[in-house]
This record gives structure tokens, C-alpha cells and sequence, in this order.
């Protein structure tokens, strides 16, 4: 315990010594873990979103103008007896109509020029989750599409698959990125704890030879390392934070437009945790491999 209050107490010496370049060390570990943040803020989002659409993935079926009911009463039927599907329900023309004149009241007028209804009827099917997950939602879809009556069918799962595939693409190119600026952070504060470690070269020279323990020798540019590190990590949480709610202030209509009503959250405590955690390694890696000479 005395090892690491001298360790901290000899750092913040260090630091304030040195404090334009610990602050350039500081905010190049803040730009490497805002990367990252806003990397894992996008993509837990994006991920939470397409779970939850997925819990609740529907198809739906549009029928021909044509469509007699003993054709729709044979569709329902198949739906009925597959084992797949959580409900349906059926939408007339005139309310798809009327839902797009609700929803889309901008270009009401477009519909409201037309001589016809251009709104097929339609059957809106709730999918089982378990179902969606072994495939017999899918395999429902196919028989669907070539059943008598059925104009076309458009299934969520289709684009929730391409979604999460762009998803995964995302936090991959993006962690690539977040490793370089971090790999740089590094080189920064080792940077800065070579110039503390120069400014006490004779004070470390009288401590070998008095037989220092070595956690006093090296601790105090861990210790260096560790609150750059910790300094960073949270100024990019405040500063992602501070971005966050600035973006759902002034874009709150058009994400909730945008999501269908759902609501972006920030990151949960954990991976804020494990981000300043992330963050003192850096720091403290970087700390013990610049004092590596000293002792």
C-alpha cells in the first residue's frame, strides 16, 4: 500500500511537471476510446434494434386484384396449419388506402389523383420467434409465394439478415481503427513517461543503489501511465455522452421516424466500465514498457 501511495503521489508530480505533454498524451487516449465508443454506441444500438424487430418479424402477403376468396381461404389455411405464424391480419384495399393517406399525409394527393385504388389487399402474418430461428418462417414464405391469388410477399427477416451482416461489418472496420489510434495513444504517453523518467535519472540511480524495491523504481510510471489512461477513458465518455445527447435533441423526429419509434440508448455501465478499464491499460502498458530501463 505505501508502494502505490508513493507511486501515485511521484506521478502527479511527474505529470504536473510535464503537464502540456500529458495533456497531448490524455486527449490521444480520449480520441482512441471515442472511436471505440461511438464504434460500440452505433452498433448496440443497431443490434438491440434488429433483436427486438426480430422478436416481433412479420411477412406480408399481397394479393392479386383478382383474388377470389376460395384462393385467399386456401393462403389463410396454409398459414393456419404451418405452426409458424403468431397471428395475421387481413387489410382491404380501401384500408391500405387509408393507412398510407394516415401515414404519408405529404403525398395524400398523389393517391387521392389516381383513378383507382393502386393498394392491393393484403395479409399482415406475426411470425413465431422460433420459428424465424429454424427456418420455418422462411420455409413458409417460399410455399406462400407460389400459391394462386399471391402477388408478391416481403418478409423482414430479409433485411434484418443485411442489417446485421452490415452491422458486423461496421465493428469490425471499426475496431481496426480504434486499435491504430490506440496503439498511437500509446506511443504518446510512453512518450511522456520517457520525459519523467529522464527528469529522475539520478534519483533512480540513488535508489538502486540503495536496493529500492523494484515497484518503487518502476511504480511510479505505471502509476504515470494508469491516470493518463483513466483521464482519457472518461473525458471521451463525457464527450460521447455530451455528442449523444446533442444528436437526440436536435434529430429526435427524424431517428424516431427513421427507427419506427424506437429509442437509441447509450451505452450500458458495463461497457462504459470496461472502456475506462480499457483505457488504464493502455496507459499502464504504455507506462511499464517505457520504464522497462529504469531499474
Amino acid at each position: 500500500m505505501r508502494a502505490f501511495d508513493y507511486a501515485m503521489r511521484q506521478a502527479w508530480a511527474s505529470l504536473w511537471r510535464a503537464r502540456m505533454a500529458a495533456s497531448f498524451a490524455v486527449i490521444a487516449i480520449a480520441l482512441a476510446i471515442v472511436v471505440l465508443g461511438a464504434l460500440l454506441l452505433v452498433t448496440w444500438n443497431a443490434q438491440r434494434l434488429v433483436e427486438e424487430w426480430s422478436s416481433t418479424a412479420e411477412f406480408s402477403i399481397y394479393l392479386q386484384d383478382g383474388a377470389t376468396s376460395e384462393q385467399r381461404g386456401a393462403i389463410e389455411a396454409l398459414l393456419d396449419e404451418s405452426g409458424a405464424t403468431a397471428g395475421r391480419d387481413y387489410v382491404s384495399k380501401v384500408e391500405a388506402l387509408s393507412r398510407f393517406r394516415r401515414d404519408f399525409a405529404e403525398l395524400a394527393t398523389l393517391a387521392d389523383a389516381m383513378s383507382d385504388n393502386p393498394f392491393p389487399a393484403s395479409l399482415e402474418v406475426r411470425v413465431r420467434p422460433e420459428a424465424e430461428q429454424d427456418g420455418r418462417a422462411a420455409a413458409l414464405v417460399q410455399r406462400v409465394i407460389a400459391l394462386p391469388g399471391v402477388a408478391d410477399v416481403r418478409y423482414d427477416r430479409e433485411w434484418l439478415g443485411r442489417l446485421s451482416s452490415a452491422v458486423r461489418t461496421i465493428r469490425m472496420a471499426g475496431l481496426a481503427v480504434a486499435v491504430l489510434m490506440a496503439l498511437a495513444a500509446a506511443v504518446t504517453v510512453a512518450s511522456v513517461v520517457r520525459l519523467g523518467l529522464h527528469g529522475r535519472r539520478d534519483e533512480i540511480e540513488i535508489m538502486e543503489l540503495v536496493g529500492a524495491p523494484m515497484a518503487y523504481i518502476r511504480g511510479p510510471f505505471v502509476a504515470e501511465g494508469f491516470l493518463q489512461g483513466g483521464a482519457g477513458a472518461l473525458l471521451a465518455l463525457l464527450g460521447l455522452w455530451l455528442l449523444f445527447v446533442a444528436a437526440r435533441l436536435w434529430w429526435a423526429t427524424d431517428i424516431a421516424g427513421l427507427l419506427a419509434g424506437a429509442r437509441l440508448e447509450f451505452l450500458p455501465i458495463r461497457l462504459c466500465f470496461l472502456l475506462v478499464v480499457g483505457g488504464t491499460m493502455v496507459g499502464s502498458l504504455a507506462g511499464l514498457a517505457a520504464s522497462r530501463h529504469a531499474g
